[in-house]
């Protein structure tokens, strides 16, 4: 039962691969998986080492590079309340340093100043520079640089 030696060595680096995110130890438990059909095929053990060479330099010859270079290129998306901050929202009800109200991306939100000593008036454009819990901190439009 050679191919079931190949499986536990392909579990083994599947769970290698989990806890390093290299793409290596991923690609060499795929080659293992060959090497575990070529073994359940009947093929003896040099035939299952020269396919578990061949599918691991395929992998990480050809594979490895261009999945590095998808996730390197892969653009940042933020998500939830993160995709919020750097948008413009407008004023609903004053803000100041421990309260206000705002509406940012067709919703309202509360909101407290950025800078404690700004009271933004109602009606008045901010950027929301960050989000803590549900609160929308702001800073007004006419003082950025």
């Amino acid at each position: 039962m050679p191919w079931l030696a190949w499986l536990l060595a392909a579990a083994a680096l599947g769970v290698a691969e989990f806890f390093t995110l290299t793409l290596v130890f991923g690609l060499l438990a795929g080659a293992a998986l060959v090497a575990a059909v070529v073994a359940g095929v009947g093929i003896g053990l040099l035939g299952q080492l020269v396919a578990l060479a061949l599918a691991a330099a395929a992998g990480l010859v050809l594979v490895r590079p261009v999945a590095l270079r998808a996730l390197a290129n892969s653009p940042i998306t933020h998500e939830g309340s993160d995709a919020l901050i750097g948008k413009r929202a407008e004023v609903m009800q004053e803000v100041t340093a421990s309260h206000g109200l705002v509406k940012v991306a067709g919703e309202e939100w509360s909101a407290r100043a950025l800078d404690e000593t700004h009271v933004i008036p109602v009606g008045a454009l901010v950027d929301v520079m960050e989000i803590e819990g549900a609160t929308a901190v702001v800073y007004p439009r006419e003082l950025l640089p």
